[in-house]
């Protein structure tokens, strides 16, 4: 099973962290904390997880630009939703993509260390 642990700002300037797995989410103050609670929501079957923690640093799978260009369509994003308002469809759509984009980066990142593991 795969756990994302996403770092999300919040209201007071500070981070929480967000685990996602199994359509099933949990918080916490640190990722750790967040683990732990997605952790005890999980049947006794499904809770041997390898944890691989990403920097999010630029690589060869995500580029610096769309990290940066994701981080300023997130910022917008949020903005028109505190509004009550959306995104120009132009912008959700390049917003999805960059989304897709970074779950595939991070497929591939993970296949990478696996190969990396086996050698």
């Amino acid at each position: 099973m795969k756990v994302a642990i996403l770092a999300e700002p919040t209201a007071q300037g500070g981070l929480e962290y967000r685990a996602i797995a199994s359509g099933r989410r949990a918080t916490g103050k640190t990722a750790g904390a967040a683990l732990d609670a997605i952790t005890a929501q999980l049947p006794a079957d499904e809770t041997g997880t390898l944890v691989i923690v990403q920097a999010h640093r630029p690589d060869r799978f995500f580029t610096a630009a769309q990290q940066r260009r994701l981080a300023e369509l997130m910022v917008r994003w949020r903005a028109a939703r505190d509004a009550g308002g959306s995104l120009p469809s132009a912008e959700l759509a390049e917003l999805d993509a960059l989304v897709e984009g970074e779950v595939q980066a991070s497929g591939q990142r993970a296949a990478a260390l696996l190969a990396d593991l086996r050698e």
